[in-house]
């Protein structure tokens, strides 16, 4: 069908979209003609299944290509809009198969190096403490029937609430906090109180995948606002606020996922005034508040919970396993979330929650939390000094959290680089994993945890090379 040339400083996306419209132009490839499946596109063509992904999702998005669920990829003409019958499902609109990578993040934990990965290594973890407190919860005498409190263990919320008082300045009672599987789940639950489908919905850009995939499941519009290193582009976020009229900004203001970030001060002001004046709730997705060793005035402090939702997890700080996270809210949110809650799982797992604010309120956990916050901080120092060796651009060096955000000039198509590293052992985090419109191509996200083996360094510096 066509011919590509790997050794071409055109990238292969481009000269697939461009050499299937030049074949469409001609008529060569006529309306309503099938093209061959993604896979076999790529065994013929020699490149890899994400290359392919991404030409074919550009053409859709152009209307070149229509998507038949279940049978393909169409040439799109006024024959086949006539005749085909209506689509289950609406075609994608970013051009990464996102849901398709997480999926494969998680069947290949075992992979030996997962830079690339949104979690600490085990040893980093607090696993005496939790084996402590899960002997300590076994110890006492617990009612092993019946349900839990569908707002959750009372005491592991009065203690949110003290820390979002003494840590945070936010003024809040343990009536305000609710307990969840996980902070996605306290993300979900945000959303279907918050946004109804068809809303248009601000995210940060670059992203929370994950976020993005739920928000597109429930047939809610993440538009983008662009990430700076120390600020939103406020500019551009008026601007989609005037298009679009998004009820809600899911936002990850401190230690951001994937740049690692943090926006303070006058930032946040302005963002604050810009969502009250156009109604608009701001949900401070803040699961790495742990992971940070300053002293932060977030969202909330500044909001006290009028407008601002705040979300939390203890998943990234004793363990992956332990799924509880929170949400922490205004009565009337928080009452509606609780509601939600109880009809699609009625309670949270009250003996996980009893264990959890054992870890939490042992004598070890500070100290735990200060050894792991210095133990990033001189990762950080490591992996910056390896990019910085290499000749990466790095977006910001917070020296805390888990994540640095880079790109190389020689290394713009990530998605040739992932599959790579995946023959290799390796995990990566490519930039359009996080992107909106799956097009922060060239950008690499780094675990610092998971970054430290020269093994991955050899890897790197011999893809620049090539």
């Amino acid at each position: 069908m066509l011919t590509l040339d790997p050794e071409s400083d055109t990238p292969l996306v481009r000269q697939i979209t461009v050499g299937l419209q030049a074949l469409i132009d001609a008529g060569k490839l006529a309306p309503g003609m099938k093209l061959p499946s993604i896979r076999v596109f790529a065994a013929k063509h020699g490149v890899s299944t994400f290359t392919v992904v991404e030409a074919y999702d550009r053409l859709v998005a152009n209307g070149v290509l229509m998507v038949q669920p279940h049978r393909g990829f169409f040439i799109r003409g006024k024959e086949v809009a006539a005749s085909a019958p209506a689509p289950v499902l609406a075609p994608r609109r970013h051009s990464f198969d996102s849901e398709w990578y997480i999926r494969r993040i998680f069947e290949n934990r075992s992979l030996e190096m997962k830079p690339g990965c949104g979690w600490l290594p085990g040893d980093w973890l607090f696993e005496d403490g939790l084996r402590r407190a899960m002997r300590h919860v076994a110890s006492d005498k617990i009612v092993m029937s019946g349900y839990g409190d569908p707002q959750g263990y009372a005491g592991l919320r009065e203690h949110i609430a003290r820390q979002m008082s003494d840590d945070r300045q936010v003024w809040t009672t343990s009536e305000q906090v609710l307990l969840t599987q996980g902070s996605s789940q306290a993300l979900d639950l945000v959303m279907r109180t918050l946004v109804n489908p068809g809303d248009a919905v601000l995210v940060d850009d670059p992203g929370y995948p994950n976020l993005f995939e739920m928000l597109r499941a429930y047939g809610a519009r993440p538009v983008g606002v662009p990430r700076l290193p120390r600020d939103y582009d406020l500019a551009a976020m008026e601007a989609a606020i005037v298009q679009h009229k998004p009820v809600a900004f899911f936002t990850q203001a401190r230690l951001h996922s994937p740049t690692g970030s943090r926006i303070l001060g006058a930032p946040l002001h302005r963002m604050l005034r810009l969502a009250e004046d156009h109604g608009i709730w701001v949900i401070e997705n803040d699961i790495f508040a742990e992971l940070d060793p300053e002293p932060y005035t977030g969202l909330a402090t500044l909001d006290q919970l009028r407008r601002v939702v705040v979300v939390g997890s203890f998943s990234k700080t004793i363990s992956p396993n332990v799924r509880t996270g929170y949400a922490v809210a205004n009565t009337s949110v928080l009452q509606s979330m609780v509601e939600l809650k109880m009809r699609s799982g009625l309670t949270s797992p009250d003996v996980m929650e009893r264990i959890v604010h054992a870890v939490v309120t042992g004598a070890r956990w500070r100290k735990h939390l200060r050894a792991l916050q210095q133990r990033l901080h001189d990762a950080h120092q490591e992996v910056e000094a390896r990019l910085d060796a290499l000749g990466f651009e790095v977006f910001c060096r917070p020296r805390a959290g888990l994540y640095i955000w880079a790109r190389h000039e020689r290394l713009s198509d990530s998605i040739d680089l992932v599959e790579t590293a995946l023959t290799r052992g390796i995990m990566l985090g490519p930039g359009q994993l996080f992107s909106v419109q799956g097009t922060t191509g060239g950008c690499i996200r780094f675990n610092v945890a998971h970054s430290l083996s020269p093994k991955l360094w050899d890897f790197m510096a011999a893809q620049i090379a090539r």
